[in-house]
């Protein structure tokens, strides 16, 4: 009966820590994301530009891309994340672009 209980108590343990890392995975994400907004906005003010609005990217749409800035990095989960890029348009105008990859997911142990 005591292993019986012990069995019980590790599988509802599991199952809470799975509840809180995926939420905490989502909280860490967002934390991600606001960082990097405020670090765009301070190289935009460093370089005398307009602080870019985020703007989601939509299939088709026509990028005009002279230079990357900024990319946010890759995540570790096995999940579609948001990411973004910051980058220069030909005529010199900062942007940004939220798009969904997917995470850095590793199935096989290592």
């Amino acid at each position: 009966m005591k292993h019986l209980t012990r069995a019980l108590g590790v599988v509802v343990f599991s199952l809470s820590m799975g509840a809180m890392a995926e939420g905490g995975g989502d909280r860490a994400m967002a934390q991600l994301m606001q960082k990097n907004q405020e670090a765009m906005a301070r190289y935009a003010t460093a370089q005398g530009k307009p602080v870019p609005e985020v703007q989601a990217y939509r299939y088709g749409m026509k990028l005009d891309i002279a230079r990357v800035v900024s990319v946010t990095p890759p995540v570790r989960t096995c999940k579609v994340v948001p990411s973004r890029m910051t980058y220069e348009d030909s005529s010199g105008q900062l942007k940004t672009l939220e798009y969904q990859v997917l995470g850095l997911c590793r199935n096989n142990g290592s």
